[in-house]
């Protein structure tokens, strides 16, 4: 084998799935570890599922990525056209459907939909499907001739064996035997001249030089018919990758209509690309080290396709935002400034300092929206229970609370400083001199400026970023509610 070609060819019917999105990653990761080509072919045979602007989607998709193809509809390295369609047009598929017609590998069905609805059907990996009676098989040519020439609708198919059984080797799942009595004689040229998707796999993967071919193992079921397509054109098959299954939470496989499943959206909650690049990585996949944590050119250096499980893998949100959340603690400042800016623009319109806020919040959210429940105090003092003012670790409760708030409140308004240092050295200085405890003091505070049970900082930190004023007006509020006067 010469250089690793491995290609990913998505068919444009809207936002990326999280499996579609592995698949890419696991083909770029085997190619580029061997320092071969990754390249993109669109497959847009199935013209009654396209959606339009599908293939912008996949664009944009693989680039937030980082998954860089070598070749493909903008990239033409000689094997083009990249896109299947243009393909069709250049009567390539039909040509090689004929081919295997001269070989006796193939036939012309004229069967109208009566026919073929008529036709007993049979429980395939659940599913009940028809079976086709190979009745097209024994037309003699010249009446395939006539009907052609009439003008007769036909789609060709796959002509299977029924007797004996076909094997094919994956590199996860070993040798596969399956009987030929199970092998349908699948379409290959559609009734509308278009191929089908397994056959135009076929003829585009060895025309392209494919060497290793990685999908879902869902397709495990199709792969003998594919062998059998080699075999007929005396073609060497490629190396097959069959991936373990996705699921949810609930253990079903995700569905692809859901809109929580696919990249775009998750990068519109607030995910960072490379956080969801890098978890998805782990589903089906482990390094040897079980490291977590990879940028992409990590990965390529450590990917190793024979390490990646046949058991499913769970797609854990939670999971997911925690490892969001530490991408976002290890990212450098400024760059987080950048993306949170947005968002503390939308949800904080308080004259602040939005830079300490930033700093404040950066490791305490794991997505980006999290910002709203960090902010949402600062324009607007919530309307609070005061029991939240009873601690037992603090040894606080709202007697003891109303008592430090009334006492301390003079200290506060005396106070012209009104930087973090300057008021925790104060507060300190008062703790200090009255004999208590730290949170017996600051509990309250922060409650009172806050209104909230947890915060992105402390008293002191939140009292300089409200100002001495908005500070001493929530510190007076608490001291009404606990009096009861509001």
């Amino acid at each position: 084998m010469g250089k690793i070609r491995v290609r990913f060819a998505p068919s444009p019917t809207g936002k990326m799935h999280v499996g579609n999105l592995r698949s890419a990653l696991y083909e770029y990761l085997i190619a580029k570890h061997e320092g071969g080509d990754f390249i993109l072919r669109i497959e847009d045979t199935d013209q009654e599922r396209y959606v339009e602007g599908a293939t912008e989607i996949i664009y944009r998709t693989l680039d937030k990525a980082g998954l860089i193809h070598d070749e493909g509809p903008d990239k033409d390295r000689g094997y083009g056209p990249y896109v299947q369609s243009e393909r069709q047009k250049t009567g390539v598929y039909m040509k090689y459907a004929k081919e295997l017609i001269e070989k006796g590998e193939a036939y012309y069905c004229f069967c109208d939909k009566e026919r073929l609805a008529s036709l007993k059907t049979e429980v395939v990996d659940g599913k009940e499907i028809s079976v086709y009676d190979k009745h097209c098989l024994g037309l003699s040519k010249e009446e395939v001739e006539e009907k052609l020439a009439a003008g007769m609708p036909f789609v060709i198919r796959q002509n299977n064996p029924r007797e004996g059984r076909t094997t094919f080797h994956d590199e996860l799942y070993g040798d596969i035997s399956v009987e030929n009595s199970e092998l349908d004689d699948m379409i290959l040229i559609k009734s509308d001249g278009y191929p089908t998707y397994n056959f135009a796999n076929v003829v585009d993967d060895h025309l392209m030089e494919i060497t290793h071919v990685v999908r879902g193992n869902e397709y495990l079921s199709s792969s003998p018919k594919y062998q059998r397509l080699y075999r007929a054109f005396g073609w060497e098959p490629p190396v097959y990758i069959h991936l373990p299954l996705i699921t949810g939470a609930d253990h079903k496989k995700m569905a692809k209509r859901s809109g929580d499943a696919s990249f775009e959206n998750l990068i519109e909650q607030g995910f960072l690309s490379e956080a969801v690049v890098n978890y998805i990585a782990l589903l089906g996949w482990s390094p040897e080290d079980n490291r977590e944590f990879f940028s992409l050119e990590e990965m390529v250096k450590e990917f190793n396709y024979r390490r990646i499980s046949k058991s499913p893998a769970v797609f854990d949100i939670v999971k997911l935002k925690w490892m969001n959340g530490e991408y976002l603690k290890a990212m450098d400042f400024e760059t987080f400034y950048k993306m949170a800016e947005p968002y503390l623009e939308e949800y904080v319109h308080r004259d602040i300092d939005r830079r300490k806020l930033a700093e404040m919040i950066k490791t305490r959210i794991e997505i980006f929206p999290d910002i709203k429940e960090q902010v949402d105090f600062i324009d607007v003092l919530p309307d609070y229970d005061t029991a939240m003012y009873t601690h037992k670790k603090m040894k606080t409760n709202e007697e003891t609370s109303l008592e430090v708030l009334k006492d301390i409140l003079p200290l506060l308004e005396g106070q012209e400083d009104y930087s973090n240092d300057a008021l925790y050295a104060a507060i300190s200085g008062y703790i200090a001199e009255k004999g208590l405890k730290n949170g017996y003091v600051l509990w309250p505070l922060r409650t009172a400026v806050s209104g909230k049970q947890s915060t992105p900082g402390g008293a002191t930190e939140l009292m300089e970023l409200l100002g001495k004023e908005e500070s001493l007006r929530r510190i007076r509020i608490g001291i009404q509610r606990l009096s009861h006067e509001l």
